[in-house]
């Protein structure tokens, strides 16, 4: 069971919705996601969802890898591409591919047509170019250029100039991060690249190096959603949807605005029902 969790007054808000625990979040999320796909995939003829990491996540790509969900997703004319990854291979276990392989794709026979198991054509699964950099000895630089340069060449242009999803996929880090963006990062720059090589982070693990794409990027994508659970989270989330805006320190309101959804699980109830202008949860 969901709640609705208010902003009144502040109609450029996004959507707060709150479930039971992690279990429901990925549930939710990937009843969305699938609905999302479809829909796209009936406007324009295929679907570009944007894909990151970690255990929410993995939670979420399990439940949209099995029936009654698989089946409601027209898979042949979805695109995967991925928000942001680690700069090691797709075998290793950091990996955001590694992650989609082990989850989304743990149905997959390995045929060649299909190695994902979900009638998702090979073509139309999109890494960052990373293990061909590493075979070739290539930096994240390299990688970064490659990316950008597909991402502009498959995806419609937005409103914004910048290619534009029709799903992205985020996660909150204990610091308030989401993709690959760091407080403070360089990516929020007016010049900034489209795809950035981020130097591996100190503050928080894993300390390796990453690609991640530009936040604005998020402003043009057609359904955002941002996933929170657990305690360790709180403190992110009370600070990413308090009153004071700042992108920069707080990275995760580059995920506040309309069209956004965020699926909180009760963890987080005290940081998403903080007096500073938001309701209480209606109750189930």
């Amino acid at each position: 069971m969901s709640d609705p969790l208010a902003l009144p007054g502040r109609p450029e808000e996004p959507d707060l919705v709150l479930l039971d625990d992690a279990e429901a979040v990925a549930a939710e999320g990937a009843r969305r996601v699938a609905e999302a796909l479809r829909a796209a995939v009936e406007r324009r003829g295929r679907a570009d969802i944007a894909l990151t990491g970690g255990a929410t996540v993995g939670a979420l790509y399990r439940c949209l890898a099995t029936p009654p969900i698989r089946e409601a997703v027209p898979w042949p004319a979805v695109h995967l591409w991925w928000g942001d990854d680690r700069f090691v291979g797709s075998e290793h276990p950091e990996s955001s591919v590694f992650l989609a392989r082990t989850t989304l794709f743990a149905g997959g026979s390995g045929d060649a047509g299909d190695p994902t198991g979900l009638g998702l054509p090979t073509g139309n699964v999109h890494p960052f170019p990373i293990d061909a950099a590493l075979a070739e000895g290539h930096d994240a630089a390299w990688v970064a250029d490659a990316y950008a340069a597909e991402l502009r060449g498959a995806l419609p242009t937005g409103p914004g100039g910048r290619p534009a999803f029709d799903v992205a996929l985020l996660s909150i880090g204990a610091d308030g991060h989401v993709l690959s963006v760091f407080p403070g990062s360089a990516a929020f720059a007016r010049d900034a690249p489209l795809v950035l090589a981020v130097p591996a982070p100190a503050h928080i693990g894993p300390h390796l190096p990453r690609l991640t794409l530009r936040p604005d990027v998020l402003d043009d994508a057609a359904a955002l959603l941002v996933l929170a659970v657990s305690p360790a989270k709180s403190a992110a989330i009370a600070a990413a949807l308090g009153p004071e805006r700042d992108p920069v320190r707080w990275p995760a309101q580059v995920a506040r605005r309309r069209g956004a959804t965020w699926l909180v699980d009760r963890a987080c109830l005290a940081a998403v029902s903080s007096p500073e202008g938001r309701s209480s949860p209606t109750r189930p």
